[in-house]
C-alpha cells in the first residue's frame, strides 16, 4: 500500500476529510520526478512534521506514526544508493 493511502487510513475517521486536503499538496510534490532533490527533501521534512503534529493531537496513533515516519524517511530522505 502506498504511503499516502496508509496515512489516510491511519487518521481517525472524523478527521480524514480535513487531513486529505493537506495531503494532496504533499502528494503532488513528492509524487513528481522533481530534479531538485533539495525541494523533495524539504517537503518530506514538512510531511514528517505534519505527521508528528497529527500524532501529538491524537489524530494519528503512535504505532501508525512510527511506521509512517519510517516510510517517509526510507522513501524520500534516505541517501541515494
Amino acid at each position: 500500500m502506498r504511503t499516502f493511502d496508509l496515512i489516510r487510513d491511519a487518521v481517525l475517521p472524523e478527521f480524514r476529510d480535513r487531513v486529505a486536503e493537506y495531503l494532496v499538496e504533499y502528494e503532488t510534490v513528492l509524487g513528481q520526478n522533481v530534479a531538485d532533490s533539495e525541494s523533495v527533501r524539504a517537503v518530506a521534512y514538512q510531511l514528517r512534521g505534519y505527521l508528528r503534529g497529527l500524532n501529538t493531537t491524537r489524530v494519528l496513533g503512535m504505532a501508525d506514526w512510527e511506521e509512517l515516519d519510517r516510510r517517509v524517511l526510507n522513501t524520500w530522505l534516505a541517501p541515494a544508493r
